[in-house]
């Protein structure tokens, strides 16, 4: 686990939380911080894109993070990433556009297949790579 230079809210013991479901992971966890959750959606699609990286320019937060990707097709996008999903805020490199209204993805893999027909290919490609060494596996 990396560390955070923030301390991680700590609830006193008599809380009752611990009966209640809702609360038991709670304690001792940390507000998820996105630049991490940027970083885990970087690492996670890197193979199918040119290039990504999350904006060092662009301040992220607790709620907030931007990302910079080129796709296959040399197309740049500044993407934020929130609780409520991934959008493009940007047609280039560490920049946001208020005007810009695009739709939010759940996940980064809907939302650069939205964008690239080749990142499409690579990660279906892969995706079966990744089948039939599964298949060999069973069948040995």
């Amino acid at each position: 686990r990396m560390e955070t230079d923030r301390n991680p809210m700590e609830l006193p013991n008599n809380t009752g939380f611990e009966e209640d479901s809702d609360y038991r992971d709670f304690e001792g966890t940390d507000v998820k911080d996105m630049r991490l959750e940027a970083e885990a959606v970087v690492n996670d699609v890197l193979f199918a894109v040119s290039n990504m990286f999350v904006s060092k320019t662009l301040p992220c937060a607790e709620d907030v993070a931007y990302i910079n990707v080129e796709t296959r097709e040399r197309n740049r996008y500044c993407l934020e990433l929130t609780e409520a999903g991934l959008r493009v805020v940007a047609y280039d490199f560490d920049q946001t556009d208020d005007r810009l209204q695009t739709p939010y993805h759940e996940t980064v893999y809907s939302l650069l297949d939205s964008l690239s027909p080749a990142y499409r290919e690579v990660f279906g490609n892969a995706l079966l790579q990744r089948l039939e060494a599964l298949k060999k596996e069973s069948q040995s």
